[in-house]
C-alpha cells in the first residue's frame, strides 16, 4: 500500500491561513489620510504638542488615531460659506517657523480665476487658527 507524500510546509500555512478572518476594511478617514498627497498632510509637533492635520476638499480636518488603524476626522478649518455654489480650487499645508500654514481657496462655479472665498491661515497648535490673509496664494 502506499502512502501519500507529506504536505510540504508552506502548504499547510497556506490552508491554515485561509481560516483567518480577512482584515477590517480601512475607514474612508483612513484612505484619506494614506492617499493624501504631498502637501495636504502634516504629521509632526507644534509648541510641543503632536499634531496631526489633513486638507481636503478646502477643510482642514484634524486626525485622531484610535486603537488599531481607527481613524477620525474633526473639521477645524473652512473658509467663510459662500451664497452660490463653489468648488474647491487651491488648498495646502506646509510648516514654516514653529507653525503650520494652512492656504484654501474656493472658486464660485461659472466664475474664472480664484477665488471668491478662502485665504491663508496660520496655527502654532493645530487648534486654533489666526487668518493672515484674504489670498490664497501657496
Amino acid at each position: 500500500m502506499r502512502r501519500p507524500a507529506p504536505l510540504p510546509a508552506c502548504a499547510l500555512l497556506l490552508a491554515l491561513s485561509a481560516c483567518q478572518p480577512a482584515p477590517a476594511p480601512l475607514s474612508d478617514a483612513a484612505i484619506a489620510v494614506r492617499d493624501a498627497p504631498p502637501g495636504h498632510h502634516f504629521r509632526g509637533t507644534l509648541g510641543g504638542i503632536p499634531v496631526e492635520l489633513l486638507v481636503q476638499d478646502c477643510k482642514v480636518f484634524d486626525v485622531v488615531r484610535g486603537a488599531g488603524q481607527t481613524l477620525s476626522l474633526t473639521e477645524v478649518l473652512a473658509p467663510a460659506p459662500y451664497p452660490f455654489f463653489t468648488a474647491c480650487q487651491r488648498q495646502s499645508l506646509r510648516q514654516e517657523d514653529g507653525a503650520v500654514v494652512a492656504v484654501l481657496g474656493r472658486m464660485a462655479l461659472g466664475a474664472g480665476g480664484c477665488c471668491a472665498t478662502g485665504g491663508t491661515w496660520r496655527t502654532r497648535d493645530g487648534r486654533v487658527w489666526e487668518k493672515t490673509s484674504e489670498q490664497a496664494t501657496p
